[in-house]
């Protein structure tokens, strides 16, 4: 009754554990593989829709401003600039129907009709950089702000780029936006090698010293682009700006698209060396959409592969449009990867990010057609599971399952065998030298050692390996120097020698500063195998810390009441005690241990009182 007692307490301990951890319905799953999810927001106000807009957010208000477009007929008409902003945000009048909901309010007029310029949002307002009309290109940049007292957006000047400058793109790294290709007329021979910066954090400051200014940087090595991509994303190591494919203007007067990407990161300063040469996109994706998702994602949202490129006055109406399929590129892997099919393929457009999705207004769908639809797109998790077949996954989830059954059950069984101070950190001094020898190496290894490590070696270089090559490196140190001198003075931990050496300050001094390093070093040692939990399992990050909290105390507490491993190898001494005496080689082998030992035997008859380190 005794021995069934806690293991009917462990049985239902478990069982509550493993309830609570059970997602509930409508729970956001976080740790699934990502796909992508489209819905529709409403319709631009303009029904012909505009390529080249400026699309931003700023606060809870996304803007839309400028743009261009092509009156109907399309094929017979010129193209036409706007200077129209308009804001989608949620109707205030509490009269109004609609109240709550999110539409679309005419906000204001640009200080010109402008289009294929870039824009980024940052906490000041929306940036928007360059862009051209009819008769030139611009090198202008104004700030957009959202004004909600009078619900219209306002325009402040910024310094004016280095040159004029259309359709290019760029991105932001903390207060620093980073501009990168373009055309400084209309014409795609005048495509760009240019990579320029802006640091807003002096914004609104009046110091000479933090006078707002463009800095031009290394360009990155490859040839010179216009339509090209630009996203800021990190990549194990470092916030980067990458620049994505895009075209230009060949030796032979065509139009060479481009598939190559560059990876600049700020953190190596304003050296060439800052650039690198990533994987390929596997094909072109010129004036697509491109934004970066997650920890080390950057989703390409659509752009041109030159398929039907020049094609647009031949096929006309019978144009099909660009290619309807999202690519995916890890930033660490530098892999890319199908993302799935999209609705519609918007080109020379931006996608931000707005209210926790993506949203993509506007933009062209085929040559001369622009659309006034706006998406939403969400990142949604697969279902996740631990086998390819629902028979591999039942066995992988009961091994699970088992397994940690076991070895609760273990330490509770054995929690009544610690009698002294002796029996737990020592575990009476009967536990097999093999067996303690791979717990004292189990104890210097845990989650960062198989998963942090790793992953930090494969994202740089080994460097971060040498820190375990190092235990090995060590413990002839440790066995021949250290051990026998703790032996000797029969110290029960470190701590109770410091006090013999030195005084019970020191020893609860350094008792406590493990304590609180164990503390804090336990966060990460618990977070990291419950992602990698998260990712295969229907739970959650934080049920998994849970469940893995409540099964390690009740481990533990069984290891506190057992004194570690001497329970597990209380079987093993009692064969011991009635079983043959040793053999003759294992008796020559401690024989040659002690001799090997030798060399140590003046530390270890040294007084305690007059040990000196």
């Amino acid at each position: 009754m005794k021995t069934t007692r806690p293991i009917t307490k462990l049985i239902v301990t478990i069982t509550c554990v493993l309830a609570a951890c059970s997602p509930l319905p409508g729970d956001d799953d976080t740790g699934g593989a990502r796909f992508l999810e489209y819905s529709q927001l409403a319709d631009l106000p303009d029904a012909l829709g505009v390529a080249g807009p400026f699309v931003g957010v700023d606060g809870d208000v996304l803007i839309v401003a400028g743009g261009a477009n092509f009156a109907k007929p399309v094929w017979q008409s010129q193209k036409q600039w706007h200077d129209k902003i308009y804001a989608l945000t949620k109707a205030t009048d509490k009269t109004d129907s609609t109240a709550g909901e999110y539409k679309w309010i005419d906000a204001g007029r640009l200080p010109y009709p402008v289009a294929y310029g870039a824009s980024v949002s940052t906490a000041h307002g929306i940036v928007c950089i360059g862009g051209n009309d009819s008769q030139r290109t611009y090198d202008n940049v104004f700030l957009l702000k959202w004004d909600p007292n009078s619900l219209q957006a306002t325009t402040e000047p910024l310094p004016s780029l280095p040159k004029p400058c259309a359709y290019t793109t760029a991105a932001r790294i903390g207060d620093t936006i980073y501009v990168a290709g373009g055309q400084s007329a209309a014409g795609l021979e005048t495509a760009m090698k240019n990579f320029w910066s802006l640091d807003m954090s002096g914004y609104g400051k009046s110091d000479d010293e933090n006078k707002l200014e463009w800095k031009s940087l290394a360009c990155w090595p490859g040839p010179s682009r216009a339509f090209n991509l630009t996203v800021a994303q990190h990549n194990g190591l470092a916030d980067c700006i990458y620049v994505i494919s895009g075209r230009r203007q060949g030796q032979d007067g065509g139009v060479q698209l481009l598939q190559d990407v560059y990876e600049f990161n700020p953190e190596a300063g304003e050296k060439r060396d800052a650039w690198c040469r990533r994987a390929d996109v596997p094909h072109c994706v010129m004036a697509g959409p491109a934004v970066a998702l997650g920890q080390s994602h950057i989703f390409v949202l659509g752009g041109d592969n030159g398929e039907n490129f020049g094609k647009g006055d031949e096929l006309k109406d019978a144009h099909p449009g660009f290619f309807k399929n999202a690519l995916a590129y890890h930033t660490i892997t530098d892999t890319w990867i199908e993302a799935g099919p999209l609705p519609a393929n918007h080109v020379t457009t931006t996608a931000v990010k707005w209210n926790d999705s993506i949203v993509i207004a506007g933009g062209e769908v085929r040559p001369r057609v622009r659309s006034p639809k706006v998406y939403r797109v969400t990142a949604v998790r697969t279902a996740k599971s631990l086998g390819a077949t629902p028979v591999a996954n039942i066995v992988n989830y009961s091994t699970i399952v088992v397994y940690l059954i076991a070895m609760v059950a273990i330490g509770v069984f054995f929690s009544f065998r610690n009698k002294t101070t002796d029996d737990f950190f020592r575990g009476g001094k009967r536990v097999p030298w093999p067996v303690a020898g791979l717990s004292i190496f189990a104890t210097m290894l845990s989650s960062i050692t198989y998963m942090a490590i790793p992953a930090k070696a494969y994202a740089t270089d080994w460097v971060y390996f040498m820190i375990n090559i190092m235990i090995l490196a060590l413990t002839p140190f440790v066995v021949y120097l250290i051990l026998p001198f703790f032996r000797k003075i029969d110290a029960t931990s470190a701590y109770e020698y410091l006090e013999r050496r030195f005084n019970v300050f020191l020893r609860l001094f350094a008792s406590a500063s493990f304590v609180f390093f164990q503390i804090g070093r336990m966060a990460i040692v618990m977070f990291l195998p419950a992602l990698a939990l998260a990712t295969i399992t229907p739970f959650e990050v934080s049920h998994c810390i849970l469940a893995m909290g409540a099964l390690s105390s009740l481990l533990h507490f069984g290891r506190f009441r057992s004194g570690g491993l001497d329970g597990f190898c209380a079987v093993n001494r009692s064969a011991r005690r009635s079983g043959p005496e040793p053999c003759s080689d294992h008796r020559r082998f401690r024989w040659r241990l002690r001799r090997v030992c030798l060399h140590c035997r003046r530390i270890r008859q040294i007084p305690h009182g007059q040990f000196r380190l």
